[in-house]
């Protein structure tokens, strides 16, 4: 019996959202203040996904300006009907609510159909056997995330919600905070409601009502919550698994896809919120979860792995992978893969990491506990200047290794207070930097001739990239970085950074 690891997505892909279109499965994820925003994966098993590309991947689909960490796109959900692909979602700050639509999960999708839904978040679609089509969404209802999840009636070529407004469930515990992702699935003629609890902590859940209408009444499932790894404790090795949506294969199997943390070092998600797979069974008309488990056997579909990503980026492509993103929507083009062909360059702007602005990054999620990031970097700093690598969590959460005046620094910046932690002179020229992460131990090296490596200060304590510590629902990015500066010292505005490769690679522990 084949057998596959979860999580199937690693790094930070939240709030998974999953369709099947014949022996296709597509799936898309939260993005929050990253750009482009909602990923879109691919696979045929369930098992092995490919990242497509983003389904909000233009400025005029996603204003991020000036979004808080943690703020922006959350919760989208994706559907096929009739020959069209759906995503809904909502871009939090705002409260706004929209719908785009596709032929090719791969793009384009359209500019987003915004929607009358005020206050409400987690928004999900519906389409009933009669063609009529349906939306779900969550609002808190007074305070202490007390809520309740609606319903209302879509037309799909005005792309309006019509219709009278149905309550549908306050969730199945006794004031139980937070009822969200709710999703609507129709089996053997009765309509299923699935909805998160509990908040995305470790008290985070899925619990399920039924009805034989789709407007109501809902009773809540006895067994509920239907999922949920609470009981186990924070050392657990996955903690906070929920919300979650179901899929059927062709042949009548059912599986659930979620979110869910892998805690290391105490109780740290550098990783962020990823996505795992489990199996659902029914019972008594009733789902039944499978606790979701490192490792369990792979679905009963034909193995389908798609070829291997390289590990090393040489920038010689037409457009970055998918794999990179930008902090914000960019307003301006401040990087270029053809200005020096065969290098990414970047920019030095007066925006930097240390504000809700669009800096000059290009970075990519972190997705292993242990790995190693080198990069090559060509660059010669004015005043106030700086280019390298970054490990971000958000604006008063990270950690700068970079080329200045005064050489090569580490510095360390925790809750909007920093410390250079380490500085080494280095001379001009090309110079290779390089991270290595064992748990939350992040280890500085450089090198300025081939070979010739040297570590750069002691080891920096990692748990500042942690939601624990950091606070928030997005994990830890790597990537590239250049700026004018401090925030509010300006640049020269003419000067560039220029790297020829990065590599990044997951390392076994």
């Amino acid at each position: 019996m084949r057998t596959f690891a979860n999580p199937v997505i690693p790094g930070f892909h939240p709030d998974p959202s999953i369709c099947r279109v014949g022996e296709d499965y597509y799936l898309v994820t939260s993005s929050f203040e990253w750009y482009p925003g909602v990923p879109v994966f691919h696979s045929r098993d369930l098992v092995n996904w490919r990242q497509l590309g983003h389904v909000l991947d233009r400025p005029s689909q996603l204003a991020l300006d000036g979004i808080r960490p943690s703020g922006g796109i959350y919760a989208p959900t994706i559907r096929h009907h009739d020959g069209v692909f759906y995503m809904i979602t909502t871009l939090v700050d705002g409260l706004e609510n929209f719908v785009v639509t596709a032929t090719d999960p791969a793009g384009p999708w359209s500019d987003p159909y915004p929607l009358a839904l005020p206050t409400a978040f987690d928004p999900s679609l519906f389409f009933d056997d009669d063609g009529s089509a349906w939306v779900t969404a969550n609002r808190p209802v007074g305070d202490d995330g007390l809520g309740e999840v609606f319903l209302r009636g879509l037309d799909l070529e005005s792309m309006t919600l019509i219709g009278p407004e149905h309550v549908l469930w306050t969730g199945a515990l006794r004031d139980a905070v937070w009822p969200e992702a709710s999703h609507l699935y129709k089996v053997d003629g009765r309509y299923y409601l699935m909805i998160a609890e509990g908040g995305t902590d470790i008290d985070h859940a899925v619990t399920v009502a039924r009805s034989e209408r789709v407007t109501g009444p809902y009773r809540g499932n006895p067994r509920n919550p239907i999922l949920t790894h609470r009981d186990l404790g924070r050392d657990h090795p996955i903690t906070g698994t929920g919300h979650a949506d179901l899929v059927r294969t062709p042949d009548g199997q059912w599986w659930m896809v979620l979110l869910a943390m892998r805690p290391y070092g105490g109780y740290h998600y550098n990783l962020g919120r990823e996505t795992f797979l489990t199996p659902v069974r029914w019972e008594d008309g009733w789902p039944l979860v499978s606790r979701v488990e490192p490792y369990g056997p792979a679905p009963d579909l034909p193995e389908h792995r798609w070829p291997a990503e390289p590990a090393c980026d040489h920038f010689d492509a037409p457009r970055l992978a998918p794999c990179w993103n930008h902090l914000r929507t960019p307003r301006e083009p401040y990087w270029s893969l053809t200005e020096r062909p065969g290098h990414l360059r970047l920019r030095v702007r007066p925006q930097t990491l240390c504000e809700r602005a669009n800096p000059s990054l290009v970075a990519r999620r972190q997705q292993h506990r242990d790995f190693a990031v080198h990069t090559s970097l060509d660059f010669t700093p004015g005043p106030g200047e700086c280019a390298g690598l970054v490990l971000v969590q958000n604006d008063d959460f990270h950690i700068r290794y970079v080329l200045t005046e005064r050489g090569l620094e580490v510095v360390r910046r925790e809750g909007g207070k920093e410390e250079v932690t380490a500085r080494v002179p280095v001379p001009g020229g090309r110079i290779v930097l390089g991270i290595e992460a064992r748990g939350q131990e992040y280890r500085m090296r450089c090198a300025t001739a081939p070979g010739e490596w040297l570590p750069v200060g002691d080891p920096v304590d990692g748990r500042l990239l942690s939601s624990t510590v950091a606070g928030g629902f997005t994990g830890a990015y790597i990537g590239m970085y250049a700026a004018g500066g401090d925030a509010g010292n300006g640049g020269n505005g003419g000067n560039t950074a220029d790297f020829d490769w990065f590599e990044y690679v997951g390392l076994a522990h």
